[in-house]
């Protein structure tokens, strides 16, 4: 692997160049979006929304940013246009944000809130194609793990630093997300040399199939192929046992067992343990391939049976090894969609694999939440037997061989 990826070079830029400018490229991102997140629902208390309004603008956010890649993956694989796309779904992101800081009126913040989130849809196909075209070089996990890991430096970079603005100003959100425009700058200006020198990242993947003599890919308008419904139907079934972290932190401050100026620490955890597990992964599966998948359901499953504990040190446990699965599906889960489907549909597949977790995201959340009140041994019997049943979807799941 390592001697095809040193003999392929797109406009000078080796794939592994690529792959680390990208997630540079990521991790700036998320210090912008994910520190603005971080704060939204206060800024929006702030400007008089209750907190119906909350819930209801971002969850109005989230299935904008998931449900649109189904109209932005497939205009992605028509027009070829991937780097437009991206750029402008990032430029939509960082313009966005802090602009937060100046909305006068409640009304203009919730329409930005959406824009950011608008943003992430329509980079997202394009982005993930784009990545992995360099990632066939570096190897598809190794190249989407260590994307996530750059990732993930900037979610814990990004709520920090808004933090420290915040508590500098005397609680002032107008510097808080105004200070965001810098690494703003920094993306759009990584995005515009990144493109001029690699125009075609598509050529890393061309030249990695054209020396192993099996470039019989097309970018006609065939089908999906099978196995990616089926690894789609594995997906959807082990995400929808799965408990968000705001199921797990109510459950860490309702029980008392931590306070909740605590829980952004555990929260800033899971994501260093988050990096890591995409890093093991991400090795791991270029080595054994997509088998390594069956460590997601039994990593969700341990999380339904350790968080929602009235033991401090399992309920942490259980907030750790919530990281761990999210550094899975951050990146192996995304690596393996690239395995499953032609160059010419990927960005299409990237889309409808998104389009599956956000109603898979859905269901789980209303489900795990329902369950929680009425039984929390319920909560857990019922996880468990849901990861049973996608190990089987895993397991017909015809994946490429290694």
């Amino acid at each position: 692997m390592a001697g095809r990826a040193e003999a392929v070079r797109a406009s000078g830029l080796g794939p592994w160049r690529f792959v680390v400018w990208f997630g540079t490229v990521s991790l700036l991102a998320d210090v912008v979006y994910e520190g603005a997140r971080s704060i939204t629902g206060p800024l929006l208390a702030s400007l008089g929304a209750s907190a119906l309004v909350v819930g209801v603008v971002t969850g109005a956010g989230e299935a904008a940013a998931l449900g649109l890649r189904l109209v932005s993956g497939p205009l992605a694989d028509r027009t070829r246009r991937f780097w437009g796309l991206a750029i402008a779904g990032y430029v939509l992101t960082v313009v966005s944000v802090p602009l937060l800081g100046v909305a006068g009126t409640l009304w203009a913040a919730c329409v930005l809130v959406v824009a950011e989130r608008v943003g992430k849809a329509v980079r997202s196909p394009a982005k993930d194609t784009m990545l992995s075209h360099a990632a066939a070089a570096t190897g598809r996990g190794r190249g989407f793990a260590v994307h996530e890991a750059l990732d993930q430096v900037g979610a814990l970079v990004g709520p920090l630093l808004v933090a420290g603005v915040l508590a500098l100003t005397g609680g002032d959100y107008g510097p808080a997300l105004g200070v965001l425009a810098l690494p703003g700058v920094a993306v759009i200006g990584l995005l515009v040399w990144l493109r001029a020198r690699v125009p075609d990242p598509e050529a890393y993947e061309r030249e990695v199939a054209a020396a192993a003599e099996s470039d019989t890919e097309t970018v006609d308008g065939r089908r999906l192929p099978r196995a990616f419904w089926t690894y789609a139907a594995f997906t959807a079934t082990t995400t929808t046992g799965f408990a968000t972290f705001g199921v797990l932190s109510y459950h860490l401050v309702e029980r008392h067992l931590l306070t909740a100026a605590w829980v952004p620490v555990l929260y800033a955890a899971a994501m260093a343990v988050d990096a890591v597990a995409a890093l093991v992964t991400g090795w791991l599966y270029d080595r054994h391939g997509p088998r390594v998948l069956i460590a997601l359901p039994a990593l969700t499953a341990g999380v339904a049976a350790l968080a929602f504990t009235d033991t401090l040190v399992l309920a942490v446990a259980g907030s750790l090894v919530w990281g761990a699965a999210m550094g899975i599906q951050e990146s192996t889960l995304r690596a393996t969609v690239a395995d499953l489907v032609p160059r010419g549909r990927r960005a299409t597949a990237y889309g409808l694999f998104a389009g599956v977790v956000g109603a898979a995201s859905l269901a789980g959340g209303a489900l795990i939440g329902g369950l929680y009140g009425y039984s929390i041994p319920v909560l857990i019997t019922v996880v468990v037997a849901i990861q049973v049943l996608a190990v089987v979807l895993l397991a017909v799941t015809r994946t490429p061989r290694r």
